[in-house]
């Protein structure tokens, strides 16, 4: 194998690939990346077992082949390396080496064996459609706040996505929960996701694609099994397992009788609860609402700080209410809420609180209150 490429064309793809691979592995293989040269290109795959992407990128080969090297080595070396460079990779002996250089710069780095290397991606998935990539992007940054990071429910560390109904009209929802507050957002069902089974996309896989998808504008396909999700778009394709378990029944905790509705500006709301919660000790966060008509007070107590309040004027014409909450949840969700308005909809102070935009029904939130 030997390969010339520019280094700044490889250092973007190496930045994505190595960000997968953990810094400690019991298995040695997994440490390093697979960097296979082909006609004019370049392709670059790093796994975890559970997840791997491969980056393909166009690059000048003189000699087609394979070789795996450390990825958090080969990506130091790389972004070190003098900007507008030219970068020759290529295999050296019986492949033991894999050499890098680059002007007067030269490395030699040890190499596994290309057959250890385990393959995730390549086998065609049932299930297969496109959607905007800032679509996705808005599904994820409105969800993934509430995954759990309780690794003993492990059934609750990713987003659920499924196709289903809202109104006859069919949607395709993201759902994410830790069991204290719970995000739900939909979008209507893009065309061949009719038949998808319901899947738990992990919560690294979701991470990664985030920052894949950040600055992309291109469609990104989407193709999922029972056990596997794939996301391709430009020159990168994600595969992962999916979580092998049964998401909850979350149509059960979105309540549905709360008759007290509090109309707040969104922004006014947040940034008074931020400032009242910075006496609050760190562990629970708790504010507590005083609410009653046209008027809700903010409070924080701590017994070390002291304590805050502060008013503000509200939409609300039902009887007066005190409820708390976890002012970090709080601040979660307010910062989903694009619009100028939310609503809280609410029953008492120790049930659920709906929480939607004003402007918005594609999405909703549902937050437990807290006894303060």
């Amino acid at each position: 194998m030997k390969l010339t490429i520019e280094r700044d064309a490889l250092l973007g793809p190496l930045a994505h690939v190595q960000s997968v691979v953990e810094r400690r592995n019991t298995i040695p293989v997994l440490a390093n990346v697979l960097i296979r040269a082909e006609t004019g290109k370049l392709s670059l795959t790093a796994t975890d077992m559970d997840m791997d992407i491969v980056e393909t990128v166009e690059a000048e080969v003189g000699a087609k082949g394979a070789v795996t090297a450390p990825a958090h080595t080969v990506y130091d070396i790389v972004r070190k390396l003098p900007e507008g460079g030219q970068v020759e990779l290529a295999r050296q002996g019986e492949g033991e080496r894999m050499a890098i250089k680059s002007g007067r710069s030269s490395f030699a780095l040890s190499t596994l064996p290309v057959e250890e290397f385990p393959a995730l991606s390549g086998d065609k998935l049932p299930h297969e459609f496109s959607l905007p990539a800032s679509e996705l992007r808005a599904l994820i940054d409105r969800t993934r706040f509430a995954i759990s990071t309780e690794e003993t429910r492990y059934y609750l560390n990713g987003i659920f996505l499924h196709g289903t109904k809202n109104s006859d009209v069919p949607v395709l929802r993201a759902v994410a929960t830790d069991g204290h507050r719970l995000a739900r957002v939909e979008m209507p069902l893009p065309d061949g996701a009719s038949g998808m089974p319901g899947v738990i996309v992990p919560r690294k896989a979701v991470n990664e694609l985030r920052k894949l998808i950040d600055e992309s504008t291109e469609a990104v396909t989407v193709s999922l099994s029972d056990s596997k999700i794939r996301f391709a778009f430009g020159a990168i394709v994600l595969t992962s397992k999916l979580i092998d378990g049964t998401f909850p029944d979350y149509e059960r905790v979105i309540p549905t009788g709360n008759d007290k509705l509090l109309e707040v500006d969104c922004k006014g709301f947040a940034a008074a609860v931020d400032r009242v919660a910075t006496i609050s000790t760190e562990k629970s966060r708790a504010v507590k609402l005083a609410i009653q008509p046209g008027l809700m007070t903010v409070s924080a107590n701590s017994p070390d700080s002291g304590n805050a309040t502060e008013e503000i004027e509200v939409g609300y014409t039902a009887g007066p209410i005190e409820i708390g909450f976890n002012a970090r949840y709080l601040l979660d969700i307010t910062e989903q809420i694009e619009g100028e308005h939310a609503q809280f909809a609410m029953a008492d102070a120790a049930s659920p609180t709906l929480v939607r935009d004003v402007s918005d029904a594609s999405a909703l939130y549902v937050l437990m209150p807290m006894r303060v």
